[in-house]
């Protein structure tokens, strides 16, 4: 059997893979906060007899375009954009501290602070954020949050928490689409970090660029497999030279 087959296979997996994370980045093109997921392969010499003249493709450690996405102007109180490399704090599914660039914000029926696919928001202390039922909320640059309340004042009800992640412990993506701590610790708050209002920060996809990447990935797909089915066929002509009688 030629061992074509086994390199061709890794060459496959890998143009495959990558077709998975672009579409998953064409998906959120319209995903507020989102940034695209990069794919990375490095190629590996196969060790054995003979000369190294065949490498695996195999995936390299991944990460994101860390660009901020276009400005979207909505002029909603709740809606929030972070200033430079501000993120905000919210709590994750399994519990855990994550951060995101989504500053889509709602107050839920409980008066509890939400982003708009239902994460609770943290403050400045780590923990939910509750306002006044019925009140109407507004943002302060800084991250504090304002409630007012029928004819009454309005009254400081607490602070965002927004962090600034270092080049020393920078964000990674988890399988969820939020962004976590490479230590696995939270972030310390920031007391620097500033946001506008009235503005969420569209995704950072290209998607004509995207999806030109998608047909040339299918095209390597292609290739791949041109090259196991060739790999078949020369090995059954060498089974039928095989079976030849003398």
């Amino acid at each position: 059997m030629d061992r074509l087959i086994y390199t061709a296979m890794t060459g496959a997996n890998a143009a495959a893979h990558r077709q998975a994370v672009l579409s998953n980045n064409l998906a959120n093109a319209s995903t507020h906060g989102f940034r695209a997921e990069l794919s990375t392969f490095r190629a590996v010499p196969l060790q054995g007899e003979g000369l190294a003249t065949r490498v695996f493709a195999l995936e390299a450690t991944a990460g994101h375009l860390d660009t901020a996405g276009p400005a979207q102007s909505t002029g909603r109180d709740l809606d929030a954009m972070a200033q430079g490399n501000s993120w905000f704090a919210v709590q994750g599914l399994d519990g855990t501290e994550a951060y995101t660039r989504n500053g889509a914000f709602e107050v839920s029926p409980q008066g509890s602070l939400m982003t708009s696919n239902g994460l609770t928001v943290l403050s400045d202390g780590g923990g939910p954020i509750t306002l006044p039922v019925g009140a109407s909320v507004s943002l302060g640059s800084d991250g504090t949050l304002s409630a007012k309340t029928g004819n009454q004042p309005a009254t400081n009800v607490g602070r965002l928490k927004m962090v600034t992640p270092e080049a020393q412990d920078s964000l990674q993506r988890g399988t969820d689409g939020l962004f976590r701590a490479a230590s696995g610790d939270p972030l310390p708050n920031s007391t620097t970090a500033r946001l506008s209002t009235g503005v969420l920060e569209g995704s950072n996809v290209n998607a004509v660029e995207t999806m030109v990447s998608m047909i040339q990935t299918a095209r390597q797909f292609e290739v791949q497999m041109r090259l196991l089915q060739n790999a078949e066929t020369n090995d059954k002509s060498a089974a039928q030279l095989l079976n030849l009688q003398g």
